[in-house]
């Protein structure tokens, strides 16, 4: 598998790696098929316009050197923006600034974009019912289903990592 230059760079030295102490809201996704998951992690705060913005974001992933990449480069694109701009952040965006993916790993840049949703998703749940649209809540349960496959399969390691979460 052939990946650019950029991918391996950040793969080796991702950005806002690691745990975040009381986090707003905590989104995680996984592949059933390839095993990746990621956790993302956000803090929110206003701007001067009294917009919720993502002020503060870490992730951790269990996964492949493309799921590491995207994990780091999706952190970066949403740090600073409103909810509502982080939440169009979509795959190619993604892509374009690890300066492409191989295909098969394409699917990378969407768990990464998933786990970002219900970290947002997870923060309105909690503080504003009222911004959970029907398409979000269609999202977000397409997602959960998802999780509940890779807890079955994974279920030591999601284990360790709710412990870890829970301390």
């Amino acid at each position: 598998m052939k990946y650019s230059n950029r991918v391996l760079k950040i793969f080796q030295n991702p950005e806002n790696y690691g745990k975040m102490k009381n986090p707003d809201g905590i989104g995680k996704a996984g592949n059933i098929v390839c095993g990746d998951v990621m956790a993302i992690y956000i803090k929110i705060s206003k701007n001067k316009k009294k917009e919720a913005i993502i002020s503060d974001i870490k992730f951790e992933t269990f996964g492949c050197v493309a799921a590491i990449a995207t994990s780091s480069i999706i952190t970066t694109l949403a740090k600073g923006k409103t909810i509502n701009k982080a939440l169009t952040i979509g795959k190619q965006n993604i892509v374009k600034q690890l300066n492409g993916l191989p295909s098969t790993k394409i699917h990378c840049s969407l768990l990464s974009t998933d786990a970002l949703f219900e970290a947002i998703f997870d923060y309105y749940s909690k503080n504003d019912k009222s911004k959970i649209t029907k398409e979000m809540l269609k999202r977000h349960e397409s997602i959960v289903k998802d999780q509940i496959e890779i807890k079955k399969r994974y279920k030591n390691w999601v284990d360790n990592e709710e412990k870890q979460l829970n301390k």
